[in-house]
């Protein structure tokens, strides 16, 4: 290795930091510690926000599972109503149907969960895994570009409160594209951030 590049290493490409945030992830979900945590702060979030409609997500290996917290939530009041993404067209937008704890559900696009009934909803609130996330709510997720897509398209004027959901050890530096939307608040197991710019904390 040559003096030059052992003073300058080649910065990390997108595809080996989502690499190594996906294990920092699953490693801090294997300790069993960070889940309690972020449940209440989560919490505290829909508290905080108090949306009408929770669009949130199905959880994959190492994602925070935000189920049981939506469906207390649910509880609360009867007209509160929470979504999960379905992929009706690959490379499109995302749509959100109607999800309970009791929803027969089906395999949909990327083997992912999905409900049954097409029930199509619109959230006013979004909660939206984080593979990664850096101190300005900016987001790195899987490569896909849903959720850009999906709040670009947002039907009217007011797009939803977006909440990333993630481990702080996923906390990082990331590369920032022109299309990139940051969110507006973090959920991790170290509080409630909103208006993620200036990290105003809980």
């Amino acid at each position: 290795m040559s003096e030059s590049i052992a003073r300058n290493p080649p910065a990390e490409s997108k595809a080996e930091l989502r690499k190594r945030l996906l294990q920092a992830r699953l490693d801090t979900q294997a300790q069993g510690v960070a889940d309690t945590s972020l449940a209440g702060y989560l919490s505290e979030a829909l508290g905080r926000f108090a949306p009408h409609t929770v669009g949130f997500y199905w959880p994959l290996a190492g994602e925070f599972d935000a189920r049981t917290i939506v469906g207390k939530w649910l509880e609360g009041d009867a007209r509160r109503q929470a979504a999960l993404p379905v992929v009706a067209m690959k490379g499109h937008a995302l749509q959100f149907h109607a999800w309970t704890p009791a929803s027969p559900m089906r395999i949909g696009a990327h083997r992912i969960p999905e409900p049954e009934q097409a029930l199509v909803v619109l959230p006013d609130l979004l909660l939206v895994p984080c593979v990664g996330f850096d101190d300005d709510g900016y987001r790195l997720g899987y490569g896909g570009g849903y959720y850009d897509r999906t709040l670009a398209a947002w039907p009217g004027v007011a797009r939803p409160v977006t909440v990333g959901i993630g481990y702080e050890a996923c906390r990082a530096s990331l590369p920032r594209e022109l299309h990139d939307i940051p969110l507006d608040a973090l959920v991790t197991d170290a509080g409630l951030f909103e208006r993620p710019r200036t990290l105003e904390t809980s």
